[in-house]
């Protein structure tokens, strides 16, 4: 299933993708797609027998605003230098074990919302990521098997970065990357279904036109398995919490002098192969 919630900005309400392409309103089967829904079983069937009813009341996408595919967001786990061509391209060395940040649920924004460069920044970047969002609860996990039985789906997520901030100001990478609508999410929600292989979907994004990520998640250094599986042996990850796998190679820190960090009026696309696409328009904060 493709889940989406349509609306204004905290006034979203579900909605669902279906087999043909059309836009269905899901608010009289469920109240939100948040952590609470995708851990219930039943009301996961509800939905996915509406869905195949064929029976939903029909939504006019014409105009209407696509906001994050999924509520009250638990935490948002980052892992970095994920891919082996963003590590050459950056010149670090290949992790030995996941690298693990954080950021914070309010930096969500929809896929198409605007995305503001902060104040004083002159190292604005962007990343295409493959988001993973959890339906059961994990903890200390011992296989990959496992891992993937805790995913509930998995959307587009752009993780847009202040590199000056997240380098060259000290202390961890959360100043670089907690900025106000630093991680646009979705437009969907895709269950697992309809991804035959985490490791085999192709990223790419776009600068005004101008492609500058070509990737595919086989270029990963840790699969989303081992991910998940890591992940919880140091914390207990919720229904409603995302991980954001890390991105490949072609960001604007990994050119040469002078980079092309984003500026205001930059409009930036960027999509996963059967995950959705994204638009973002950059203004000043």
């Amino acid at each position: 299933m493709k889940l989406l919630r349509v609306g204004t900005a905290g006034s979203e309400r579900p909605a669902l993708l279906d087999a043909e392409g059309i836009l269905r309103d899901l608010s009289g089967v469920v109240p939100d797609i948040d952590g609470a829904l995708l851990a219930d079983d039943a009301a996961l069937g509800r939905v996915r027998a509406a869905a195949e009813s064929g029976e939903l009341p029909v939504l006019d996408a014409d105009g209407l605003r696509v906001g994050p595919p999924l509520a009250r967001i638990g935490k948002i786990v980052c892992i970095g230098l994920n891919y082996h061509d963003h590590a050459r391209e950056t010149g670090a060395e290949p992790p030995a074990e996941p690298v693990i940040f954080f950021k914070a649920a309010d930096t969500v924004v929809g896929p198409d919302d605007t995305v503001l460069v902060p104040r004083g920044s002159v190292k604005t970047d962007w990343e295409v990521e493959l988001a993973v969002v959890i339906g059961r609860t994990a903890r200390y996990l011992e296989s990959h098997e496992e891992a993937l039985a805790r995913v509930a789906g998995y959307a587009v997520a752009h993780d847009v970065s202040e590199r000056e901030f997240q380098i060259e100001r000290g202390g961890t990478w959360d100043k670089g990357k907690n900025c106000e609508t630093f991680n646009p999410l979705g437009p969907w929600l895709v269950t697992p279904d309809e991804v035959s292989d985490p490791q085999g979907l192709s990223l790419k994004l776009w600068v005004n036109g101008e492609l500058k990520q070509d990737g595919t998640t086989a270029e990963q250094i840790f699969s989303v398995a081992e991910v998940v599986r890591y992940v919880s042996q140091f914390m207990t990850l919720y229904p409603g919490d995302v991980i954001n796998t890390g991105t490949p190679a072609g960001v604007a820190l990994g050119q040469p002098e002078p980079k092309p960090y984003l500026r205001a009026g930059d409009v930036v696309e960027l999509e996963i192969g059967g995950l959705g696409r994204q638009r973002q328009e950059f203004k000043p904060a």
